[in-house]
């Protein structure tokens, strides 16, 4: 034991000199350390830049613009002029065969689309089909191999994930903001038919719409397509669909041109609350049928105005949205199990679904 003291005091003398130097390296020549960016990492430890996923992401996105022709209402020498309305968004390259994804809203009505990717190549797309109810589109060009963009998961999102949304606002090209996810599942704004949009405060302005909606590893998870404005003190509410919807949308589109949705003529209203007490039912349940629709598949099978629904295919149904979204996900022939209540007592109904007609 007496032998081992002198290596030990030698080896503690040691590695107290060898921490000493390093110290007096890093202190005046930092630039030697290794791995640590420190550009990109805020003093929370939190990435300070998200210069990666723009990268990731940008390449993808492509500028829209439009042109049409529209009816100004003056009529000369007998016959009606017309005026160019000009307009831009932005689409996403979903796969690399060319395929590109934008709003319905920003191509829908245009006699002209012209698209400007990312390496600057300019296009007339290929209209592949539209989905008016989801406001989708789905646009095609012919350049060889495309930069996809990574899908993600919007059914991961959490409220105060970061995200940024990278388009094409008033033609300023690859403009990015940045800002965190506001709220999930947001329907009920009138919008469209089948609302469930991400809610987010990143800022999203005219030419944005179709744009990408991307998580901090550049992915897409959204597609950017509104904006509340109320009034002119409204801020920082936009809204984006969400890519697993849109991932349904369009391989429905690239198999048939078109989305093919079940149909029943059901028309929901949500219960207010004082109806639900009246009926002693949890307030949080059960739907409302403010209309059943004539020769429909629900007035075939006895449904009528003022039955209240409360489950469909054993699924307790809390919203219309979620009603809605539910008997869309139908296939034409599929029979949908209804559970509800009229005049107090409970029934039970089979219905067929058609199929439902698309709306442009």
């Amino acid at each position: 034991m007496a032998r081992l003291k002198p290596v030990l005091i030698f080896l503690i003398q040691s590695v107290i000199v060898g921490l000493a130097a390093a110290f007096v390296v890093v202190l005046f020549r930092p630039q030697l350390l290794p791995a640590i960016d420190a550009g990109r990492l805020g003093t929370n430890g939190q990435p300070a830049s998200y210069a990666d996923a723009v990268d990731i992401a940008a390449p993808s996105v492509a500028n829209v613009y439009t042109r049409r022709l529209v009816a100004d209402g003056n009529v000369a020498g007998g016959s009606e002029r017309f005026r160019v309305d000009t307009g831009v968004g932005s689409a996403v390259i979903i796969d690399p065969e060319g395929y590109l994804v934008t709003n319905f809203h920003v191509i829908g009505l245009a006699n002209e689309i012209r698209l400007q990717l990312a390496d600057g190549r300019i296009a007339s797309p290929e209209l592949i089909g539209v989905d008016a109810e989801t406001d989708l589109a789905l646009l095609k060009v012919d350049f060889g191999t495309l930069p996809a963009i990574p899908l993600g998961r919007s059914d991961q999102l959490r409220i105060g994930d970061v995200v940024l949304a990278i388009g094409n606002p008033y033609g300023l090209t690859k403009t990015v903001t940045q800002g965190i996810v506001s709220a999930t599942g947001r329907g009920v704004l009138g919008l469209l038919t089948f609302e469930n949009f991400i809610q987010t405060d990143a800022a999203i302005n005219e030419g944005n719409s179709g744009g990408a909606l991307i998580n901090t590893s550049g992915q897409l998870v959204g597609i950017n397509t509104a904006v509340l404005t109320q009034d002119a003190g409204t801020e920082g509410i936009g809204f984006a669909i969400p890519v697993d919807l849109v991932r349904g949308v369009v391989e429905e589109i690239k198999k048939n041109g078109r989305v093919i949705r079940g149909y029943v003529g059901l028309v929901p209203e949500q219960l207010t609350r004082v109806e639900s007490a009246a009926l002693g039912i949890d307030p949080n349940l059960g739907i409302l049928l403010s209309d059943v629709v004539e020769e429909s598949p629900a007035e075939q099978a006895g449904l009528v105005r003022g039955d209240v629904i409360l489950t469909i295919n054993g699924e307790p149904i809390r919203s219309r949205q979620q009603a809605l979204l539910i008997v869309a996900r139908l296939n034409p022939g599929d029979v949908v199990e209804l559970e509800g209540l009229r005049n107090g007592q409970q029934f039970n109904v089979s219905v067929t679904a058609a199929e439902r007609r698309p709306r442009l």
